[in-house]
């Protein structure tokens, strides 16, 4: 059962609210050649951690594993493997120690581990192996969080039986400077017991003479984005007292990632930078962070080694490649899930940003002259001295053997050349407000709001410019995805185009858009018509009718009254309902694609003349029945008996009733026989327009039905006349 130790007092900050990063060292028991291991371990509060070794070219040919406990969630992590195969310097010198990468887990305060040999090989774990706590403290304005100053940061733990306490941690230790020779064995057993280290190792990294002045900074020929500087981000500057060393200028970048977890907040972000600084400096041994740039998931830019953004900094980044480029550095691990798209438009700023500052195409190909001897990732072999081929963005894998930045943002690294080259990718037009498409054509009285999109992040973007015939009307920001503008009347061509950051021109396929400001025409007005179907009074089978059209393109007709419908541009007339007695307005409204409208109404009030209103001739019975209009009709089997109405209408129907005995009859209009209808049906219905009349114009009309007398079914039966006013 594993028990903890008490804690020594703690000794709080004058300003609760701050914190300083600090450093803890905790040595591995020896257990045999083969393995190591600390047990768990409570600690001082920590957020990054890494294990380290004597010598800086020394190899860790096994695994290194850690899991610590969350403060957040009480809980202990599961077993998260560091990444061993590390960039090491290409000039070590004495006191600089191998170490893992670092690994943010998030605010902890406890930590196991264990390390094992490789399967296979006889070769012993390094010397002065240890696990290496940094807390990054809480060091901004921004950062809020109340903390101690971090007195010493862990306590052993006794493996004991008897669950009792253990003794008090052991006599701090400063790790050992001795450095293994590439190739050399290392049989020296670690200490027996975990021990705790607060000394801070003394920067240290191997530099030639730094250049007797400062570089000038070359103009870029794109803009700089907005980068977090070390003072924003809380660097320590007394932790790396040494000045910088400068490149003779930056041929390439080469990108990474820093591991750990992305579940981090942005928020956080700049203690993680910390945490990163501190480990290089004062557990590697190195004189500033490795990095020059470095970048988190929401797209912030942190500025890494001291220097001068802008100035050719000599980074400590990329074994063997360091002397003509820059890194830089994603938080986060991206084996499987890939970088954000403000992550990746931020490193295609800084790249195309620095690249630029040397002529260099951010998409082009550069040679590059190896600084050491070694086989990368795809097991390409170099050699110090000779020249060869790199992506001028290539990533940490293409220069060194090691995963970095990990299988899925490698596969973004032709995005982000892309994106950093230009010229803007994916760019259309999207819609255009204020007018309506018809065809290929859209049509506007003359205001125009065009809305666009493109693949390529508006921050790498310049500006975009409205095109009209070709000519710029309109220009707005890069970030921009809309603009507005005027057209005069006539036939255009219209289009967007897209300024890249580097000068590289898009222009989006153009579209056709026609300005008029004439409304449509009715050149038939709304006319009501009777037509055939059964016959209610509140519910008389009409039929309404027009005709439209537009100089342009008519989009479409509405009925406004006494109901509402819409129609299409070739649609010209609708069955509809009206009803018996009653003046009503139809009104209708025709619409073109530019917007502009046209009204025409028109009044009609159909009307029944019962059969009781008509002149009779020869024998008529009266029939009555709620089926019936009015609830009564006329019948007649008698030949030749007919009835005849007068009126002033337009338009006019018979209603009748029908059955399987009905018979048939003529009608005569104005004394002109014009139809015989036949009454039979199936089925009996009642109240039925069987037969219609329509004229051009309202004018008066007789009209007169008479009885065939249809041999076995002689027999008609009326319920009246309908006519519209």
């Amino acid at each position: 059962m594993a028990t903890y130790a008490v804690a020594t007092p703690s000794h709080h900050a004058p300003d609760k609210d701050k914190r300083p990063t600090r450093v803890y060292d905790l040595s591995l028991n020896s257990n045999t050649s083969s393995e190591r291991e600390l047990p768990r371990t409570n600690t001082k509060p920590f957020s990054l951690l890494g294990v380290s070794w004597t010598g800086q070219t020394t190899q860790l040919r096994g695994t290194a594993q850690v899991r610590t406990h969350s403060t957040e969630t009480g809980q202990w992590s599961a077993w998260q493997d560091l990444e061993v195969n590390t960039n090491p310097l290409e000039e070590p010198e004495p006191g600089v120690r191998a170490a893992s990468e670092p690994l943010w887990v998030g605010p902890s305060d406890g930590v196991q581990a264990q390390i094992h040999r490789k399967n296979g090989t006889t070769r012993p774990l390094p010397k002065g192996l240890q696990v290496n706590l940094v807390d990054p403290g809480v060091v901004t304005a921004a950062e809020t969080k109340a903390g101690d100053d971090a007195s010493p940061a862990a306590f052993t733990v006794d493996e004991t039986p008897s669950g009792t306490p253990s003794n008090p941690p052991a006599t701090p230790t400063a790790p050992s400077d001795a450095t293994t020779a590439p190739g050399s064995t290392d049989t020296t057993p670690p200490d027996p017991t975990p021990t705790l280290n607060t000394t801070p190792t003394q920067p240290s990294e191997p530099s030639s003479s730094p250049p007797a002045t400062t570089p000038s900074a070359p103009p870029s020929t794109v803009p700089e984005p907005t980068i977090v500087s070390r003072a924003g981000w809380g660097a320590d500057e007394s932790i790396s007292p040494e000045g910088p060393e400068y490149n003779a200028d930056v041929k390439a970048v080469f990108v990474h990632h820093t591991d750990g977890a992305n579940d981090y907040s942005c928020t956080e972000s700049a203690s993680i930078v910390r945490g990163i600084y501190a480990y290089h400096v004062q557990v590697n041994g190195w004189k500033d962070i490795g990095y020059n740039f470095l970048v988190d998931k929401c797209g912030t830019i942190f500025e890494g080694r001291k220097g001068g953004v802008d100035l050719p900094v000599l980074g400590a980044h990329t074994y063997g490649w360091n002397r003509e480029s820059a890194g830089i550095a994603v938080l986060g691990e991206y084996t499987s899930a890939g970088a954000s798209d403000a992550t990746l438009t931020s490193i295609a700023r800084i790249a195309a940003w620095k690249l630029s500052q040397y002529g260099a195409n951010p998409s082009s190909t550069v040679s590059l002259t190896a600084g050491a001897t070694q086989t990368n990732y795809f097991g390409t072999r170099y050699t110090s001295g000779n020249a060869y081929t790199f992506q001028r963005i290539s990533a940490h894998r293409d220069g060194y053997n090691t995963q970095c930045p990990g299988d899925a943002l490698y596969s973004q690294l032709p995005t982000i050349r892309a994106w950093a080259t230009g010229p803007a990718q994916g760019l259309k037009v999207t819609s255009v407000s204020g007018a309506t498409l018809s065809g290929s054509t859209y049509y506007a009285k003359s205001a125009i709001d065009v809305n666009w999109s493109t693949t390529t992040p508006g921050s790498l973007l310049t500006k975009f410019e409205l095109l009209v015939d070709g000519n710029a009307v309109a220009s707005v920001p890069g970030t921009s995805t809309s603009a507005s503008t005027t057209l005069t009347a006539g036939n255009h061509s219209v289009a967007v185009r897209a300024v890249h950051q580097s000068g590289k021109t898009t222009t989006s396929a153009a579209l056709k858009v026609t300005a008029e400001s004439t409304a449509p025409t009715f050149t038939t007005a709304p006319k009501l018509s009777l037509r055939t179907g059964t016959v209610d009074t509140n519910a008389v089978p009409v039929t309404l009718g027009w005709k439209a059209s537009d100089n342009a393109a008519l989009q479409s007709v509405k009925l406004l009254s006494p109901t509402t419908a819409s129609f299409g541009p070739t649609t010209t007339s609708s069955s509809r309902t009206a009803k018996s007695g009653t003046t009503a307005t139809w009104s209708m409204r025709a619409y073109d694609f530019a917007g502009n409208f046209k009204t025409s109404s028109t009044s009609y009030a159909p009307a029944i003349l019962q059969e009781s209103s008509s002149t009779k001739s020869g024998a008529w019975a009266t029939r009555s029945s709620a089926n019936y209009l009015g609830g009564k009709s006329y019948s007649s089997s008698s030949k030749g008996a007919s009835l005849t109405w007068t009126f002033t209408g337009r338009s006019a129907s018979w209603v009748v009733s029908r059955a399987s005995t009905s018979g048939q009859a003529s009608i005569y209009v104005d004394g002109t026989k014009t139809s015989t209808v036949d009454l039979k049906s199936s089925a009996t219905q009642y109240r039925q327009a069987l037969w219609t009349k329509t004229w051009a114009s309202s004018t008066k009309h007789t009209i007169k039905v008479v009885v065939l007398g249809t041999t076995g079914r002689p027999t008609i039966t009326t319920d009246g006349l309908m006519y519209i006013k």
